[in-house]
């Protein structure tokens, strides 16, 4: 926990309001004019526009007419963190090859300081299947890759991650965690019916580092068939993924 003696000795108030902006504007659906901006943080449009422009020139917001939007820069700096590059490079051969065969996508999914943020996707070979956007964030308790991620992780990491995590909307626990993340952790996967959308199962298995720490969660948002009597079913596509998932933690990347 930081002191707030110490934040307020260090405070940087230029900084602060450019990270406010970016904040905002990453929660926002849609663009927002300098107005909706100030009005928000409650500035003055004077005092944001010079910093709202610079970050226009460097790259970190787009401006549309009179709306201004996040662009993918801070994503894309993310993914130059070495650790990130690493495992994404090292996992999408095997999740290509996954879906290829089963014919469902694929996603993976890691957590960083109180989120889980999808940073890698392949979508189904074929012509559908239901994909889950590169940094989009995946609720910790009701997701089977959260379910992954805290069930193999230490009591102490769990609890650091409960204690950072901000639940997102309509994001509720099943009344017995506790005992699921056990199963999970027995069985060494999550199968569970979506909480987002119907039809639809989460399959979810962990990417270990040689400690046997989790790294990600590897989940393949199952969609049965109804025109396909050959496609694979649930059971078939979960060994699939558990073995792509081994296959991931063996990676160099894991090491």
């Amino acid at each position: 926990m930081s002191d707030p003696e110490e934040e307020g000795r260090y405070r940087a108030p230029a900084l602060d309001k450019g990270l406010d902006m970016l904040e905002l504007l990453a929660a926002s659906e849609q663009g927002m004019t300098l107005k909706e901006i100030a009005q928000a943080l409650d500035r003055s449009p004077t005092e944001l526009y010079r910093m709202l422009d610079r970050l226009a020139r460097r790259g970190y917001v787009a401006r549309e007419g009179d709306s201004y939007a996040l662009t993918m820069k801070l994503f894309l700096l993310a993914h130059q963190s070495p650790p990130i590059r690493r495992l994404v490079g090292q996992a999408m051969p095997p999740m290509r090859r996954f879906t290829n065969k089963a014919e469902q996508a694929c996603h993976l999914v890691r957590y960083d300081r109180g989120d889980l943020v999808v940073i890698a996707q392949v979508e189904a070979a074929g012509y559908w299947g239901l994909t889950i956007r590169v940094g989009a964030r995946i609720g910790l308790v009701n997701s089977g890759s959260g379910h992954v991620i805290l069930a193999h992780a230490s009591a102490e990491e769990r609890a650091l991650m409960f204690q950072e995590h901000e639940a997102l909307p309509f994001e509720t626990p099943p009344p017995d965690l506790e005992a699921r993340l056990a199963a999970v952790r027995a069985k060494g996967y999550e199968a569970m019916e979506s909480q987002q959308t119907p039809a639809v199962w989460n399959l979810s298995v962990p990417i270990l580092d040689a400690n046997g720490g989790v790294l990600a969660a590897l989940t393949c948002p199952f969609v049965a068939r109804l025109d396909r009597p050959d496609a694979l079913d649930r059971r078939t596509v979960l060994k699939m993924l558990i073995a792509t998932g081994q296959e991931i933690s063996r990676s160099p990347a894991s090491a």
